[in-house]
Formats: structure tokens, sequence, C-alpha cells
């Protein structure tokens, strides 16, 4: 990544670029949807490690792993659910193909701007694949709901937390293991490049296509 540095007295705002594999430059500062691609998303969430790395196996548990488990269980919780709404729940992570996976305790002790950054970019990707540049409440709400439940899922099978202690932190799980799609896959940690098929399999089944229109 590098950044352009201006002079006090320059109106020109500063940007900090991110140089993607597709060739696109996207702004940090003021991401557009036309800098988004989804095979970088792809590329970036297959190669980012939740939880630090710090988790059992030959490979480390990308967010493409995790968005993937995220999305399973909003729709097992929300069977309703339009294929927009499940794509979000698989999209609720994007941003961090640029900016990274920072563990929770980071995340608060960084505070509400690195929140408002992470937003910024989410939005951009949502009106790339025509979802709604914030989703509604009650949608956010269900995905931080699937997302509280993957947590746990995680943590006890993978991180090595005590099921008491995952408890304390995540909550008790709202949906048994046994209830999302092939739970022993889809937490086994897998290549990258694996990750990073089924995360583009996955969203081309949602229907996941650039388009400017919103999504119903």
């Amino acid at each position: 990544m590098s950044t352009s540095r201006i002079s006090a007295g320059d109106a020109t705002p500063a940007r900090a670029w991110q140089r993607m594999l597709s060739g696109r430059r996207l702004d940090l500062l003021d991401p557009s949807p036309e800098d988004v691609d989804i095979d970088d998303i792809a590329h970036g969430l297959a190669r980012v490690a939740r939880w630090n790395g710090q988790t059992q196996g030959a490979y480390a548990f990308s967010v493409a792993q995790h968005v993937l488990l995220v999305e399973e269980i909003a729709g097992a919780l929300n069977a309703s659910w339009p294929a927009g709404w499940r794509l979000a729940a698989l999209l609720h992570d994007a941003p961090e193909y640029v900016i990274g996976d920072l563990i929770s305790p980071f995340k608060t002790a960084i505070g509400f701007d690195y929140k408002a950054f992470e937003l910024r970019i989410l939005e951009a990707i949502h009106l790339r694949f025509g979802l709604p540049a914030e989703l509604p409440n009650d949608i956010q709400s269900e995905i931080k709901r699937a997302d509280r439940v993957a947590a746990y899922y995680e943590a006890t099978r993978l991180a090595g937390f005590a099921e008491d202690e995952a408890l304390i932190y995540f909550g008790r799980p709202e949906l048994a293991e046994t209830y999302f799609r092939q739970p022993s896959n889809l937490l086994a940690p897998l290549p990258a490049p694996d990750a990073q098929k089924l995360f583009l399999k996955r969203f081309s089944e949602l229907g996941g296509e650039p388009s400017k229109g919103a999504r119903r």
C-alpha cells in the first residue's frame, strides 16, 4: 500500500490506495463501488486468518470460511430470506479483504473511528453488488445473531475455548450444529485456494453479480 502526503495548504485530500491483483486501485478513505471486484474479495478473505491464526489444523481458518458459515446459519435461522439478504450475510465481513480481521478486543480498544472506516468500505461493496448501502436494522440484527452462533462454534471447535467460557463471550448458540449444512466441513480449515473457490461458488449461487440497482 502506498500513501500520498500533502502540504497543509493543499486543498486536495490525502488518499490511501490499495492496489489489487485485478489491477484496480481501491481508495480506502473514499472507496468507490466501481473499484470493488469479487475476485479480489475472495482472494483476500481466503488468506485472512480468523482468531489471529490461533486455531487448530494444518491451515488457518479463513474469513472466507467464516462468512460461508455465517451465511449458512443466517439462512437456517431465516428460512424465508431472499437470496439478497443471504448475499449480505456472505459479504458481512468483506471489508476485511483490505483491512484484515482485527480480533474484537482490539477493535474495542481502537474505538468508533475504526468501525466508521470499515462501514465505508462495506457500503461500497454493497452498492457494487446491488445491495442497499445500509441494511435494514432487522437484517443487520439477524446477521449479527448468526455471527454469534458461528463465533461460538469456531471458538469451541477450533480456537481452544471451553464451552462455559464461550458462553460468557458469545452466548448460548441459538442453532444446534446439526442444523446447518455439513457442519464438520464448514468448520474444517481449508487451504486458501479451496476456501476461495467455495466463496466464489456460493456468491454465484446467490446471484451475486455487479449491479448498481438495489436488490429486491
